[in-house]
């Protein structure tokens, strides 16, 4: 059964899935590398895509979290602050109701990064996140410094985060979706039911990438 599920999952997406498998694209700059490969006889210069900087942030527990936290993760990555109005609490019952599919598995976490860290203490974060419960690591939410917060999201994530104003922040709404090299795959509002279908449908193919990645011949 274990050597069956890769070849099964990818079946299911393939087959029976709402949405038919294709490969994720990579988003941001890319640049062709020095190697190559060859396919069906042809030599294709390798492409490096673009990839999350290091960081140095702080989770609802005070532990410190860096882009190597991620190692061998996929993960969903979004900003908010804590006293937003309106937007921010529906992205997050959003998650919290995505991140319950994927309560059971390891290969797939949350992280939401908060764009007012000079209020949004890590324990204001603490008391936050508990109206959620975040079972384990499942679900990070990060604060830091302004200088490595605003920079990640603009250069990292490729989405705006700033202050405006003395109460006024911009930012982006967007869920944006991270495979296990640091490589954006997808983009999708976190407040739209029609994007959260396709990002849970998109987690699942990337999941399928990995699987099959470690998936040997029988014979």
């Amino acid at each position: 059964m274990i050597l069956a599920l890769p070849g099964f999952l990818y079946y299911l997406l393939t087959a029976e899935g709402k949405n038919r498998y294709k490969p994720l694209p990579f988003f941001g700059p890319k640049q062709l590398a020095k190697t190559s490969h060859k396919f069906h006889g042809k030599v294709i210069p390798d492409t490096i895509y673009h990839q999350l900087p290091d960081f140095k942030l702080y989770d609802q527990n005070g532990n410190i979290v860096t882009a190597k936290s991620f190692d061998d993760k996929i993960f969903v990555a979004s900003f908010f602050y804590t006293h937003c109005p309106s937007v921010c609490n529906t992205i997050n019952k959003n998650v919290n109701a995505l991140l319950s599919d994927y309560a059971k598995n390891n290969m797939v976490c949350f992280a939401s990064i908060t764009v007012d860290p000079q209020r949004d203490s890590v324990a204001v974060l603490k008391k936050y996140s508990a109206q959620y419960n975040p079972p384990g690591i499942k679900w990070l939410f990060l604060t830091g410094d302004t200088s490595v917060i605003y920079p990640l999201a603009r250069k990292g994530f490729l989405v705006n985060a700033i202050k405006a104003g003395n109460d006024d922040f911009i930012y982006s709404d967007k869920l944006i979706l991270i495979d296990k090299e640091k490589r954006i795959r997808g983009y999708y509002s976190g407040t739209s039911n029609n994007d959260l279908t396709k990002l849970n449908d998109e987690i699942k193919v990337l999941i399928a990438e990995e699987l099959r990645k470690n998936d040997k011949p029988l014979y």
